[in-house]
């Protein structure tokens, strides 16, 4: 490990830029025609860091008309590639782009009577995990077909320091946790680089880049943007500087070059906004591959404070009904946060799906899914239910089966959640898990559009308000599987019970 410190001496501090500051620049940028960042997130957890804003579960260009008329500055759109096979990825992001243009009058099949603007952003993992460079070179390759225009550079920002992911000197780290705080360490030396679907081998962001895209972008053609660009205004406090040193930088991007920030704070995050607005008013077409934290800095908006119980349910009336928990990832701080959940909500019942009796014979599958299914509507009449997954992960060294096995997983969870909405309403659902709450939201609760209302601990976990189907009015809770500490999941499920 190394230490923080040790690592940012070598560049200058930030320094403070006001959201506002970024909000009033886009504002005058949109002054004849709207732009809308459309988000294609490649699993739920990406609205964690950004608060009322417009989220599909379906993407017909119907379900873009309501998102945009909502006139926010970003949409969600809730792809879920993360758990598709890349053909299957690769089809949905060009689905999702060319009925967004439609919407906004981009494209020749469209009808709408007005144009926005749209730039695409490909929201995935901040450790670097997920279809690269796959989704965003058919974002590249659609919008040029659609629309003629042709992508520049595609910006990669993993970071997520609210969740201890950060670039530095074009490094990907994570940062330590309580018995090492204030040590970084690179995240191909994290238990993500490992996965069995999108495993890797470097922290450095260009080699990743050549690694990912099999030698097309070598490493000497990746732009990055390390922090003595990013915060090149930082002696003056001027981000002006800074935005045009950003923009330099980008100037000479070409047919989806490589552009890799450095980002460590909020301030790196707004500077670099007003850097690629300056680089878009000079002509740059530019893609987005982000983490969570990229949009909120992208579109001006401020940090939004936790959300307190009463602003969870606020506009409802909370159902007396317990809460249902769901937790399907096997990420280690995953399962840490179920053992405290568990050991802490004294009152809850603790249901499992056993996996083993899933990928048995059908009929065992159907019967253990019935008698679950039995056993979490009636645990609800008298308080909240924990239902997970068996902590035994199989494991096998084929990404596709692999995948499979997810999905029957998964399957099985939406399954339980929606025969248990239909039959008795739970007062909250809390979904643990990236696929788990994608899957949970389009599926097990029927959402199809819904308003990111904000987070449920400062910069994490987001709360969904369903707008229409069966689970209207109850608080959804998307919580991913590689974020908080041991005691994340229980805080939450204590703000939103009433038996806890």
């Amino acid at each position: 490990m190394t230490l923080e410190a040790d690592v940012l001496a070598a560049y200058p501090a930030d320094f403070p830029i006001p959201a506002a500051l970024v909000a009033s620049t886009l504002a005058a940028s949109n002054a004849e025609t709207p732009r809308v960042l459309v988000v294609l997130d490649d699993d739920p957890t990406g609205t964690q860091s950004v608060a009322d804003l417009p989220v599909l579960t379906q993407w017909d260009v119907e379900d873009f008309t309501w998102a945009f008329s909502q006139s926010k500055p970003a949409v969600y759109v809730l792809t879920n590639t993360r758990s598709l096979d890349p053909a299957e990825a690769a089809a949905r992001n060009e689905e999702v782009v060319r009925n967004a243009l439609a919407a906004a009058g981009s494209s020749a099949d469209s009808n709408a009577d007005s144009s926005l603007r749209l730039a695409f952003v490909s929201r995935s993992d901040s450790t670097l995990r997920g279809h690269y460079p796959l989704e965003p070179d058919v974002i590249a390759a659609t919008v040029s077909e659609v629309s003629g225009e042709a992508t520049d550079g595609v910006v990669l920002v993993p970071a997520f320091p609210d969740a201890g992911r950060v670039t530095i000197g074009g490094v990907h780290y994570m940062r330590g946790t309580a018995e090492a705080a204030g040590t970084l360490l690179p995240v191909s030396e994290t238990e993500f680089a490992k996965d069995a679907s999108f495993g890797f081998a470097t922290s450095v962001m260009a080699e990743y880049v050549e690694e990912k895209s099999k030698g097309r972008f070598a490493v000497d053609s990746v732009i990055v943007l390390d922090l003595n660009i990013i915060r090149a205004g930082s002696a003056a406090q001027d981000p002006a500087i800074s935005a045009k040193a950003i923009a330099d930088a980008i100037e000479g991007a070409t047919n989806s070059t490589p552009i890799v920030a450095d980002i460590v704070t909020e301030n790196d995050f707004r500077a670099l906004a007003l850097g690629l607005e300056e680089a878009e008013r000079r002509g740059k077409k530019l893609l987005y591959r982000v983490g969570p934290p990229f949009v909120r800095g992208r579109i001006g908006q401020e940090v939004r404070t936790a959300l307190t119980a009463e602003e969870a349910y606020e506009g409802n009336t909370p159902s007396t009904a317990g809460g249902l928990i769901v937790v399907g990832s096997h990420v280690g701080v995953t399962t840490r946060q179920l053992n405290v959940l568990t050991a802490e909500h004294s009152s809850a019942s603790i249901i499992e799906i056993n996996v083993e009796k899933l990928l048995a014979d059908p009929t065992e599958a159907a019967t253990h899914l019935d008698q679950t299914v039995d056993t979490v509507v009636e645990a609800l009449r008298g308080g909240d239910v924990i239902v997970h997954t068996s902590r035994l992960l199989i494991k096998t060294d084929d990404a596709a089966e692999s995948l499979r096995i997810a999905r029957t997983v998964s399957a099985a969870v939406v399954a339980v959640v929606n025969r248990t909405l239909k039959t008795f309403p739970p007062r909250f659902v809390i979904a643990k898990g990236g696929i788990t709450s994608s899957d949970v939201a389009a599926h097990g609760l029927e959402i199809r559009h819904g308003i990111v209302r904000g987070p449920m601990l400062p910069g994490i976990v987001s709360l969904w308000e369903p707008v229409d189907g069966p689970a209207k009015g109850i608080p959804y809770i998307v919580f991913a599987g590689n974020v908080g500490d041991d005691d994340s999941l229980a805080q939450v499920t204590r703000k939103l019970s009433n038996t806890f």
